[in-house]
């Protein structure tokens, strides 16, 4: 589903992602973790084509961001860490706006529309404009946009903060049901714990290099995902 390969992103004389490899397969949750700075916000970016890169390749679902980056997109979803709506509209314009850019028809729309707003309990709050939206209910609606078109890839960076545990666990039910239907999750987290219990496999970057990878049983072995993250940071 995404494969990158030899990934390098510089700026200036900071080398932001260094030679870096990864490989998503379709019904994978792939978890992506390293401190603030180490190149994990670059990295996916970089994936759905919105941050240029220096050297390698990146394909999703076997075509190339570079060579046809609209076919990649029609494919993924991707969720910032804050994400940037538009204030001005309601929560169901925006809905509308975001199924339009897809083409997502009004019947299937209309049924994924009712199906998500009702699990967040967002519904009561969709003819509200955005900008009296909480945060949570920002990350929320930005959540409910990135389903709507059932993309194969979906790409989220911190998608925990500012959810309440209740809309978390809804995140963590949802992104298992993507997978389980072929598509794979990539996502950055500091919520170790919970990466540790739902991710397939992992991947740990440190000041924007790849220093383990694989299963979460490979990388954590008997101990757990945090002692091992801590230890690597330390070396």
């Amino acid at each position: 589903m995404l494969s990158i390969e030899h990934l390098t992103k510089t700026f200036g004389e900071i080398k932001a992602v260094d030679d870096l490899s990864l490989h998503i397969a379709p019904g994978e949750i792939y978890g992506f973790i390293g401190h603030n700075g180490a190149g994990k916000t670059t990295t996916l970016r970089s994936v759905v084509g919105i941050q240029d890169f220096d050297a390698g390749e990146i394909r999703i679902g076997g075509i190339s961001v570079k060579e046809d980056p609209l076919a990649c997109k029609r494919m993924l979803a991707y969720i910032p860490d804050n994400p940037d709506l538009y204030d001005y509209m309601t929560g169901i314009k925006y809905l509308n706006f975001v199924a339009d850019i897809f083409g997502v028809s009004k019947e299937d729309r209309e049924a994924r529309i009712r199906e998500y707003a009702g699990r967040f309990e967002l519904t009561d709050s969709l003819a509200q404009p955005i900008a009296a939206y909480s945060h949570g209910m920002k990350q929320k609606l930005a959540i409910i946009s990135a389903w709507l078109h059932e993309p194969k890839l979906i790409v989220m960076d911190e998608p925990f903060v500012g959810l309440d545990p209740k809309a978390s666990h809804l995140v963590r039910e949802m992104m298992r049901e993507v997978c389980n239907a072929g598509g794979a999750i990539f996502f950055s987290t500091h919520v170790l714990e919970v990466a540790e219990k739902l991710c397939d496999k992992v991947a740990i970057i440190k000041q924007g290099r790849l220093i383990r990878s694989g299963t979460m049983e490979e990388v954590k072995g008997d101990d757990s995902l945090e002692e091992v993250f801590l230890e690597l940071e330390a070396e």
